[in-house]
């Protein structure tokens, strides 16, 4: 069983009962998937972007990752209907605690100037989406074989009916959240 998941049922959820006060434990707010997404606007032009992309994002989650469509044609971005334009790849169960595992513990605290992640990225369903600029902060990432730096979106979706219970959730999973003058 995953370290975050055994933290999450031990000490997690009574904070959240006692904080929200549930009188039913399936009340209780958790995550249900953890969604990365790599768009690369520029595979349209190389491919071989798009292969690099997969292998890569494939070994950041531990999952293979699938390659998207365009869903229709944009003349101006010279982008037709069907091409091949990213990768993603949804985690759940003891795969996506062990990936929230590694992004808390490992991966933010090597961003470069870290001060924590924007508390305004909630969607207003008690979902959180956090874009990173560079994917080489993943361990698995090898350096050397890198052809271009890319960007990476991570939505943590839960079962929370508001942002602020989807908020003390995270907090208390150790999602390092940056300081605002109204926290």
């Amino acid at each position: 069983m995953p370290r975050m998941r055994d933290f999450y049922h031990q000490q997690v959820a009574p904070r959240l009962i006692k904080e929200f006060n549930y009188k039913n434990p399936n009340q209780v707010p958790r995550v249900v998937k953890v969604t990365l997404n790599m768009g690369l606007g520029e595979a349209v032009k190389d491919s071989k972007i798009l292969e690099s992309s997969q292998a890569e994002l494939t070994a950041m989650a531990g999952q293979k990752a699938v390659i998207t469509k365009a869903r229709r044609s944009i003349a101006a971005f010279k982008l037709r209907e069907g091409n091949s334009i990213g990768v993603m790849v949804t985690l759940r169960r003891e795969r996506m605690y062990y990936f929230l595992d590694k992004l808390l513990n490992v991966v933010l605290p090597r961003v470069r100037d870290f001060r924590g992640v924007s508390p305004k990225a909630f969607d207003g369903r008690g979902n959180y989406t956090l874009g990173l600029r560079e994917h080489i902060i993943f361990p698995e990432v090898n350096y050397d074989k890198i052809d271009k730096v890319k960007g990476l979106n991570i939505t943590i979706v839960t079962t929370a009916k508001t942002d602020e219970e989807a908020r003390f959730l995270l907090t208390e999973l150790g999602m390092p959240f940056r300081k605002t003058a109204q926290n």
